[in-house]
């Protein structure tokens, strides 16, 4: 058995070459992933119906957990919030932009799959992970120039309403149903800590 692995020459981003590659494979994984759901959504299937190599694949995504998360965060959903003071206003704009990246049915179908198979696909557990990770960090990003920063356990609280809304009760989450969300979380939240006087 060999120590060493061959090490892959990263694809360079701003190459268009290299973006329409890319986006020819996660168009090709998006209908793989409708089809066959996260556990066939192999490479080497994938390489197949891309019309590529594994090993462009691996340059690309060297773990399927990255192309998985790739797959639902890929691509414009509409407007994305700016960083804001107002913790209140940056919440609902960063919530309204993923109620409306729910609104795609690709990005829709991915996320379903891959909560779907995280108790039995170590990929999907880990691409859920990253998801929650990146998605916290992006909200907090924003909520910067506030001085609020959702901690772990505090972010289900926020997003967690909106996602029951659209994928469980399959109903709309409307601008006064994530106003209200909003509201909640806020004043659940800990009053800031003043200097003694």
């Amino acid at each position: 058995m060999y120590d060493w692995v061959m090490p892959y020459r990263a694809p360079d981003a701003a190459n268009p070459r290299v973006q329409r590659t890319r986006d020819r494979i996660l168009a090709a994984a998006r209908r793989l992933l409708a089809e066959s759901g996260p556990a066939g959504l192999t490479y080497s299937v994938l390489a197949e119906r891309a019309g590529v190599t594994r090993q462009t694949l691996y340059r690309h995504w060297p773990a399927r957990d990255a192309l998985l998360v790739d797959l639902i965060l890929d691509g414009s959903a509409g407007a994305y919030p700016e960083p804001g003071r107002d913790p209140g206003v940056v919440a609902v704009q960063w919530l309204t932009s993923l109620r409306d990246a729910f609104r795609d049915p690709a990005r829709r179908a991915a996320v379903l799959g891959v909560t779907a198979q995280a108790d039995s696909d170590p990929d999907s557990a880990r691409a859920l992970i990253r998801l929650t990770e990146d998605r916290r960090g992006a909200l907090n990003e924003l909520l910067k120039p506030s001085g609020v920063q959702v901690e772990p356990e505090e972010y289900a609280l926020v997003y967690g309403p909106v996602l029951a809304r659209i994928l469980f009760e399959r109903g709309e989450a409307s601008d006064n149903f994530i106003q209200t969300v909003v509201a909640r979380w806020l004043a659940a939240r800990p009053e800031p800590a003043t200097g003694a006087s």
